[in-house]
C-alpha cells in the first residue's frame, strides 16, 4: 500500500501541475489576447471615428468661414500728403470695380509719387465710415 500512496501522491502531483499548467495558459491567452484584442477593436473603431468626426468638424467650420462676403463693388485710391492730409494729385485714377486692380495702381502710384501716401478705401455697406483696405 506504501507502494500505491507514492503512485497515489505522484498522480497527484502531475493533475495538479496540469490544472496549474493549463489555468494559467487560460489566463495567460484570457488577459494577454482576448481581452486586450477586444478593446483593441474597440478603441481602433472608436479611433477612427473620432478621426473622422474631427474631419467633419473642421470641414464644417472652414466652409462657414470660407462662405462668400458681401464684398465692396467700388474701391477708391486717396492720397495724402507727407502731413497725412488728403491731397489731390491731378492726372490720377482713383475708382475702381477690382481689389487687384486698385491695389496694383496704388503700388505704381506709390512708385511715381514717393512724398505722397496711398489708401485703399471702400464704403461698407453696415459701416458709416469708409473702411481702409491697404494704405502704403
Amino acid at each position: 500500500m506504501n507502494g500505491f500512496q507514492k503512485l497515489f501522491d505522484w498522480k497527484t502531483y502531475i493533475l495538479t501541475a496540469l490544472a496549474v499548467i493549463s489555468f494559467s495558459n487560460f489566463v495567460a491567452v484570457l488577459f494577454g489576447q482576448t481581452i486586450p484584442g477586444v478593446f483593441m477593436a474597440f478603441f481602433k473603431i472608436a479611433g477612427e471615428y473620432i478621426i473622422l468626426g474631427a474631419v467633419f468638424i473642421f470641414a464644417l467650420a472652414w466652409l462657414l468661414k470660407a462662405k462668400p462676403h458681401n464684398r465692396p463693388k467700388q474701391y477708391s485710391i486717396i492720397p495724402f500728403d507727407v502731413f497725412g492730409q488728403k491731397a489731390q494729385i491731378d492726372g490720377l485714377r482713383t475708382e475702381f470695380k477690382t481689389h487687384d486692380v486698385a491695389w496694383s495702381f496704388m503700388k505704381q502710384y506709390k512708385k511715381q509719387h514717393p512724398l505722397y501716401n496711398f489708401a485703399l478705401v471702400s464704403e461698407i455697406p453696415k459701416s458709416d465710415k469708409p473702411t481702409i483696405f491697404k494704405y502704403i
